[in-house]
C-alpha cells in the first residue's frame, strides 16, 4: 500500500489546446504534438498524431518538419515514424542541473552507493529508452566509465519497467504494439512482461537479470513529482550473481526504495509509491 505523506495528487495528464488571452496557435499546436510523443514510448506516424489531437495531416506535418528542423523531433529512417528529439535532452538537461531530478538525487544516489557497494544509476524515460541523467561508480578502484547521457531498453532495464509500471496503459500498448527486440535469452516477451509491470506497482519497485547484457542485473524504483507523475527511476546495477544471486537481495531492494522514496519526498510528492488510475 502506499505510504502517505498528504493528499495524493491526480496522476492521468490530458493533452487539450490551452485556451487564454494571447495564445499563439501554431506554438500551442507544437507543444500538443511533442506531449502527445512523449505520452508514450512508440514512434507515431503522421496520421497517428493527426488523429489524437484532431489536426490535419497537413498541418502536423508542416509542424513536424519544423520541430524536426530545430531537432526537438527525430524522424526513424525505416518507419518515417517521429520520436522526441535530442534538443529537447538538451534543454531538459539545463532544467535537470540547475532544479529538479538531477540535483535533488545527488545525495541519495551517493547514499545508496555506499550502502549498496554498488554503482547508481538515475534515469528518465525517452521514447523506448532510458536515459542516464545522474550515475555514481560503485565505491572501488576498479575501473569504470561514466554513463550519464547513455541510452537503455526501456522493456529490458529495471529503470525502464520502473517508471514503465507507473505510466499510463496507452504508454504500455504503445511500446507492445510492435514487439521490442530480444537483447538476450532471457529478454521478457511482451506477456511475461505485462505480467511483471503488475507486480512492479504491488512492490514498487522492478528488477531484471540478464535482460539487456548477460551477466548484468539492476533493481530500481519509480522517483515521483509532485502532481504524482512517475518523472523517473533510481536504481543499482552490478553483476547479475550479486546484484540477483536467485531473487532480488532483499536488502537492495529495500534500499533503492527509500533511495527513490527520499527523491520523490524531495521533489515535492504527497506519497510513494503515487500509484496510477
Amino acid at each position: 500500500m502506499p505510504n502517505s505523506i498528504g493528499n495524493p495528487a491526480p496522476l492521468q495528464r490530458t493533452i487539450q489546446p490551452v485556451k487564454g488571452r494571447g495564445t499563439i496557435q501554431s506554438v500551442d499546436r507544437a507543444a500538443r504534438i511533442l506531449k502527445v510523443l512523449a505520452s508514450g514510448p512508440r514512434r507515431l506516424g503522421v496520421s497517428e498524431i493527426a488523429d489524437r489531437l484532431g489536426l490535419t495531416r497537413p498541418t502536423v506535418h508542416g509542424l513536424l518538419q519544423t520541430l524536426q528542423a530545430h531537432g526537438f523531433v527525430e524522424q526513424d529512417r525505416d518507419s518515417d515514424k517521429y520520436q522526441l528529439g535530442a534538443g529537447l535532452l538538451q534543454l531538459g538537461n539545463s532544467y535537470l542541473d540547475l532544479n529538479e531530478l538531477r540535483s535533488r538525487s545527488i545525495v541519495h544516489a551517493e547514499r545508496l552507493a555506499s550502502r549498496a557497494d554498488a554503482a547508481v544509476r538515475v534515469g528518465v524515460m525517452h521514447g523506448a529508452s532510458v536515459v542516464i541523467v545522474h550515475h555514481v561508480f560503485r565505491p572501488d578502484t576498479t575501473l569504470q566509465i561514466l554513463e550519464v547521457g547513455a541510452e537503455l531498453p526501456l522493456h529490458a532495464s529495471a529503470l525502464g519497467k520502473a517508471m514503465l509500471a507507473y505510466s499510463s496503459e496507452q504508454a504500455i500498448d504503445d511500446l507492445l504494439a510492435d514487439p521490442p527486440p530480444r537483447l538476450t535469452s532471457r529478454t521478457l516477451t511482451p506477456v511475461v512482461l505485462r505480467d511483471q509491470l503488475a507486480q512492479i506497482r504491488e512492490r514498487a519497485f522492478a528488477t531484471e537479470k540478464d535482460e539487456a547484457i548477460l551477466g548484468e542485473s539492476s533493481i530500481a524504483s519509480p522517483i515521483f513529482d509532485h502532481s504524482g507523475h512517475a518523472v523517473g527511476a533510481i536504481g543499482v546495477v552490478g553483476d547479475s550473481d550479486r546484484i540477483m544471486p536467485r531473487g532480488p537481495a532483499r536488502q537492495l531492494s529495500s534500499a533503492v526504495a527509500e533511495a527513490a522514496r527520499g527523491v520523490s519526498r524531495e521533489l515535492g510528492s504527497s506519497r510513494w509509491p503515487a500509484g496510477v488510475t
